[in-house]
């Protein structure tokens, strides 16, 4: 009999090469595979709800497999740290019904991005610090055009995938702290790049490169050529991921 095993997961992504298992390549799915294969001895192969690039970080990435082996739901969190790396770590373990799957039963991801006010030689590779001023207010008005449905072709990385590039924003929040400002979206689904490229021409807005109208109209174009530039992935976390 299998079991299907849904794991939520949190690692700081500036080891690896991205989530998602490649070639000659230390990779987050792969680090979990292993330790899977030592704890169960079996060949397991996982499914990630997001595909984190990079030095992209994650406090709630969700990962589902099936195991034919029988352990204690507590194996599946406390053994596998004992097996992982200290950057890598698990969080919570559930057995779920066999129709879940990690990626495919998501009704929605949540991502952070976290901005540096000053240039660390601490915690560098948490945040990042634009080498340039901008005006908050004026990004929060832009930002709330992401709101609802659209084509999000404008802020994709050209050719990364196939399809009409369609989703749908739930939530755009701002927090500003004392040292950090955060950047929280969330959506339906979200495309390879998205964010750091929604968050790159909104700093373009906040810095008076682009105007308001401006990134609404750039969101409407369906051109990425119209847009900012991909800012770097350390200041990028995958929140949480929802189900029903």
């Amino acid at each position: 009999m299998c079991h299907t095993i849904k794991l939520t997961i949190e690692y700081d992504g500036s080891p690896y090469a991205g989530w998602q298992l490649q070639p000659d390549a230390v990779t987050v799915q792969g680090k979990i595979e292993q330790a899977l294969r030592t704890l169960t001895g079996e060949a397991i192969r996982i499914t990630g709800a997001g595909r984190t690039d990079t030095g992209v970080h994650a406090l709630g990435q969700v990962a589902s497999f099936q195991c034919s082996r029988h352990l204690p739901l507590k194996a599946y969190r406390d053994g596998l740290n004992t097996f992982l790396p200290s950057t890598i770590r698990i969080l919570e373990s559930e057995e779920v019904d066999e129709t879940f799957n990690a990626r495919y039963s998501a009704k929605g991801r949540s991502y952070r991005y976290v901005l540096s006010k000053r240039d660390r030689a601490i915690g560098a590779q948490y945040a990042w610090c634009p080498d340039y001023s901008y005006q908050l207010k004026t990004m929060k008005k832009a930002s709330r055009y992401l709101l609802g449905e659209h084509c999000f072709l404008s802020f994709c990385k050209r050719g990364s995938e196939k399809g009409e590039f369609m989703s749908r924003i739930t939530s755009v929040r701002w927090k500003e702290l004392t040292e950090e400002i955060h950047f929280e979206i969330s959506a339906v689904r979200f495309f390879h790049n998205m964010v750091r490229i929604i968050l790159g021409t909104l700093l373009e807005v906040g810095r008076g490169r682009f105007s308001v109208r401006d990134f609404r109209d750039i969101l409407d174009s369906k051109k990425r050529e119209n847009a900012g530039p991909t800012i770097p992935p350390n200041g990028l976390y995958l929140l949480k991921v929802d189900y029903d």
